[in-house]
């Protein structure tokens, strides 16, 4: 490797250019192999090639091998009968996870901001999140019926606790330094908010976030459970009475992709919304 000497033509000066070495290929193999994303495919499909074996040795009455599964999908497809259950799924799951989303943090930061609301409320937020969700669901039923709304209020009483107490965690734990800080440099009580307390609290926030997305889930399908058979909820108890193994693991195989995929979309948000605190922890 050697050193390579030329003139910057703006200005005129004499610099040296230094080539980078080039990478041996078997590191950059080993680098992807040993990749985060590489090492959970792998053991993705580490499991899929076991449950295959074992489900192909298997009762087939008791567990259904991944193919056979993904043959069960297609013909269900192919029916129409797995598309509109996934719509009228993913309609009210993404409605009652946005007014999770609004209600939790709203109400999280309203007791956190008001010692008065907080004293107010705090009786019955611990009483609720302490009621089985299932007892509550009769009433539910009466109150909003047993189509959408109903399978929102479900799975929004369901999930709302967990964003509720992490906000409220999240905003009283920023250090009174911090806020200190921000009162000292002349800041107004709504730029601190925003510029101080928000922003340390959103790894708080974030948490209850991804929480708040599996109690849907399991909110969605408790709903089509006990409201009006339908959707992937409704598959589930369908097939399952007339013993459709293959069938019965379609519905429950897309519930478990749906709830990775919007867990990790939360923590690539989570991710982008707090850069500061990764290279806080790179620079430490």
């Amino acid at each position: 490797m050697s050193i390579v000497d030329y003139i910057d033509p703006p200005n005129g000066e004499l610099r040296l250019v230094v080539p980078v070495k080039p990478i041996p290929t078997i590191t950059r193999i080993r680098r992807v192999l040993l990749s985060p994303n590489s090492i959970r495919c792998l053991s993705v499909l580490v499991f899929f090639i076991v449950w295959e074996f074992a489900g192909r040795r298997a009762n087939p009455l008791f567990m259904a091998p991944p193919s056979k599964i993904w043959i069960a999908s297609i013909d269900l497809w192919h029916t129409g009968l797995l598309q509109r259950a996934i719509g009228q799924s993913l309609a009210p799951f993404l409605m009652g996870l946005f007014l999770t989303i609004v209600i939790g943090i709203g109400i999280g930061i309203a007791i956190a901001q008001s010692r008065s609301l907080e004293y107010i409320l705090d009786p019955f937020i611990n009483a609720l999140c302490a009621i089985p969700r299932i007892a509550l669901v009769p009433l539910i039923i009466l109150w909003a019926g047993l189509e959408f709304w109903g399978k929102v209020a479900i799975m929004t009483s369901t999930a709302v606790f967990p964003v509720i107490i992490n906000t409220y965690s999240g905003i009283r734990d920023v250090r009174g330094s911090m806020l200190e800080i921000g009162r000292a440099y002349c800041a107004t009580e709504l730029q601190i908010f925003f510029k101080i307390t928000l922003p340390a609290a959103l790894p708080f926030i974030m948490a209850g976030v991804r929480l708040s997305v599996g109690l849907c889930i399991t909110g969605i399908v408790v709903a089509e459970f006990f409201t009006a058979i339908s959707g992937l909820g409704g598959m589930i108890v369908e097939y399952s009475n007339v013993f459709a193994t293959a069938k019965l693991f379609v519905p429950i195989t897309i519930i478990a992709f749906v709830g990775v995929a919007f867990t990790e979309g939360v923590q690539w948000l989570e991710r982008r919304l707090s850069r500061w605190r990764i290279l806080e922890r790179e620079r430490g």
